[in-house]
């Protein structure tokens, strides 16, 4: 209870209000009414009557307290019973908020209406979807953790199986809604998008038609399938799309943007990625063949090694180069940027397979880091002692353990059935190439279509890149989206639909909090905020951190309490549902 002092008709009035929760939100309202101020001085028993109400809202608010006190008779003989519940987790109910909110559940619900179901989509989705957040693994672990939850999941582990291939069906229409969801009720900045592809290995001897041979990232000789993600300026994940492991990244662009700049109301966009993408077919469909006025842009890391001659010394000329200030770069400033306006010749595949050339007018930044020209030249020489080891015991290597150091040994012949190396002819360092990589070292370029933007604004743009390569590794780590646990294409979507939603939910609340904490600190901050049954139907908690206050703040849910009702958990429960 408060005291609250306010102006009516130029005099001062005072009732006691009292806080409470209703949708989520603190609301006030009126509990007592006391008066004109300048009544209350009259009466002669008073003599701060401010003072004295203030000491009435707190004597309220003591005896409200006092009546919610329990006392508790515990029995230090009493023994465990068995197969006790053990720590149920109450930090589940924020992800649950934000699925709610964004309205997943009646997404499903409505599209499950014309299916002959016999258990609740919606249900079986959010368990999943927190399951993935907070202990990712298999559909049988998930379903076998339910009662970690305060949540009634009535349905068989069978029925999980069987949504998949309805999740499958409705995959893209989803995205799209949650999309509009996330737009509607936190906030989406569409002009600029990320893309990037990553892919994820399977654990499976032979390729089928859609887990297929292609170059594992992780460097693995199994089976992949590739993924196109696109994310907004925020980081929040807009869609993703999957494909055969033997697709290359830059085939994939066109699918995943297109889908986004068809069906996400997005208007003009410049899309971010990096070299893997930047093609002349592109490029062409990004800004529909009018270099005067591209329809959408562009912002593409542009690889400087593989530049033309004429590219490559204007990088090396140190004629125009600025320091951070946009005085003339020196050695000591550790960083140099340039820039130049070029009219650049793509090749463009027709309708008919033949190629044409199609000019364009963009604009390259040229950058250079002293940190990041000492990293290449440290990572170069941890290569390079391989590769000597390599020259001195080929023996001991075959062609796939000397990946990376054979790169700089001339002469160098495998068997081409045993991949072992071919000896005979005399191995040496090639000298010549690593004198030319060494010329780049530091060196990073970006070419674009934005000509108004600013060079610094434009290489802050690019490295918003790290948000979609962290997003991924968030995805492989802390989701455990890899391994994956099921085998058929409808259901390997299925699975990276339940990783896109827990990651949209996990994003939002790191936009919510301003990325105060890493997705890490979040998961395991809600992981922590857990319960035992201390007696009868009282639940004690044993965590409350910085981040919990913050995350409760940030969502108006109250993380603080030391026990709770069984009904007080249900409420709670029900609340984030509101």
């Amino acid at each position: 209870m408060n005291l609250n002092v306010s102006n009516r008709n130029g005099r001062t009035y005072l009732y006691i209000e009292k806080g409470y929760r209703k949708d989520g939100k603190v609301m006030k309202r009126r509990v007592k009414t006391i008066g004109y101020l300048d009544t209350l001085e009259l009466d002669p028993s008073i003599d701060d009557p401010i003072a004295h109400f203030r000491q009435v809202a707190k004597d309220m608010t003591e005896e409200e307290n006092s009546s919610r006190k329990l006392t508790v008779h515990i029995d230090m003989e009493e023994s465990l019973p068995e197969n006790p519940v053990g720590a149920q987790n109450i930090g589940y109910v924020l992800p649950v908020k934000i699925y709610h909110d964004l309205g997943i559940d009646r997404f499903l619900k409505g599209k499950s209406q014309s299916e002959d179901f016999k258990y609740n989509t919606s249900s079986i989705m959010l368990l999943l979807t927190i399951s993935r957040l907070l202990a990712p693994g298999s559909i049988k672990r998930a379903y076998e953790n339910r009662a970690r939850y305060f949540e009634r999941f009535d349905f068989t582990d069978d029925d999980i199986y069987r949504a998949y291939d309805h999740f499958d069906k409705i995959a893209y229409e989803l995205q799209r809604y949650v999309h509009e969801s996330v737009r509607a009720k936190y906030g989406c900045d569409t002009s600029i998008i990320y893309y990037d592809v990553t892919n994820y290995w399977f654990e499976i001897k032979k390729p089928d038609d859609f887990r297929k041979y292609g170059l594992c990232k992780q460097r693995r000789k199994r089976p992949i399938v590739q993924m196109g993600l696109a994310m907004d300026r925020n980081g929040i994940p807009l869609h993703y799309e999957l494909f055969p492991g033997n697709k290359l990244d830059k085939e994939t662009f066109r699918a995943v943007i297109g889908e986004v700049r068809k069906n996400y109301d997005t208007g003009r966009v410049v899309v971010v990625a990096d070299m893997g993408i930047i093609t002349g077919d592109n490029i062409y469909y990004l800004t529909g063949g009018k270099p005067e006025k591209p329809q959408n842009g562009y912002i593409f890391s542009f690889s400087v090694r593989g530049g033309t001659s004429d590219f490559k010394q204007y990088v090396l000329d140190e004629n125009g180069y600025a320091d951070k200030n946009g005085k003339p770069a020196s050695d000591e400033s550790g960083f140099k940027i340039k820039e130049r306006f070029v009219a650049r010749k793509i090749n463009v595949t027709m309708q008919s397979g033949k190629t044409r050339k199609h000019t364009v007018y963009e604009k390259q930044i040229v950058f250079w880091s002293k940190k990041h020209s000492v990293k290449s030249r440290t990572e170069r020489a941890e290569v390079l002692a391989k590769s000597e080891t390599l020259i001195a015991d080929p023996k001991k290597f075959t062609k796939a353990t000397s990946y990376g150091a054979a790169a700089y040994v001339k002469n160098i012949e495998y068997d081409k059935d045993s991949g072992e190396i071919i000896t005979g002819k005399a191995l040496c360092l090639d000298v010549a190439k690593i004198e030319e990589e060494e010329k780049y070292d530091g060196y990073y370029s970006i070419v674009t279509s934005e000509a108004l933007m600013s060079s610094s604004d434009i290489v802050d743009t690019y490295r918003g890149l790290w948000e979609i390569e962290e997003t991924f590794r968030i995805t492989k780590s802390d989701l455990a989206a890899r391994p994956v646990y099921v085998r058929d294409k409808e259901h390997i979507n299925a699975h990276f639909l339940v990783c896109f939603l827990s990651l949209t939910i996990l994003r939002i609340i790191q936009k919510r909090i301003n990325r105060q904490y890493s997705a890490e600190q979040i998961i395991e901050c809600l992981n922590k905020i857990e319960c035992f049954l201390e007696t009868e139907n009282i639940f004690l908690f044993g965590y409350r951190s910085p981040i919990s206050n913050l995350l409760g703040e940030a969502f108006n849910i109250d993380f603080t309490r030391k026990r709770l009702c069984r009904s007080d958990i249900k409420n709670f429960s029900a609340s984030a549902k509101l």
